[in-house]
């Protein structure tokens, strides 16, 4: 696993700090967003459909369509069973960015991203506090940007989670919609 984090971190630093172009044509978005946050597998059957809420960054070479992307989230899904009893994950993610090539004057950008991550998880409410829990996970998943000029854009996108702890590995799939500025 630790290998595995190691290799996309790698891969995504020598695709990010390869670009030859200079630093003022590289492209900068901060943004945030939130959607629904979709229990998969055993998360399933003990938590409904939740939300999430969270801030992006990303970095794109001029000259290259891969890049970076780092989010923070926080997520809330509530028991199916124990009225007042909710899941809080809050998780960071570093991803790989690969954006499909599309016609200059496209509003519209498709990307495919993934990558790894550290997710917290706790159990609480109705007098019940259980002790976080702090594990490695993988994601991955695809979106689009709809640009509005220069410097905004729309995102949408959804992404496989899987985090591993023991026993059963916890999964879910957020999908978020949200607003990117851009610099350069």
């Amino acid at each position: 696993m630790k290998g595995l984090l190691k290799g996309v971190a790698a891969f995504g630093l020598v695709a990010t700090l390869g670009a030859t172009t200079a630093h003022a044509q590289n492209l900068i978005t901060f943004g945030a967003g939130g959607g629904v946050a979709i229990p998969l597998s055993n998360f399933s059957d003990a938590f409904k459909t939740g939300w999430d809420a969270g801030a992006v960054f990303q970095f794109k070479p001029a000259s290259s369509p891969v890049g970076l992307q780092l989010d923070g989230t926080y997520q809330e899904n509530k028991s199916k069973t124990v009225t007042g009893v909710k899941s809080q994950l809050i998780y960071g993610t570093a991803n790989v960015v690969y954006w499909l090539p599309v016609a200059k004057e496209t509003k519209i950008r498709p990307y495919l991203l993934g990558g790894g991550g550290v997710y917290n998880a706790k159990t609480k409410g109705s007098g019940t506090s259980l002790p976080s829990e702090t594990k490695f996970g993988i994601n991955a998943g695809a979106g689009f940007d709809i640009n509005f000029g220069q410097s905004v854009a729309l995102f949408v996108d959804g992404r496989f989670h899987n985090v591993f702890v023991s026993g059963s590995d916890t999964k879910f799939i957020p999908i978020n919609a949200g607003i990117r500025w851009h610099t350069m």
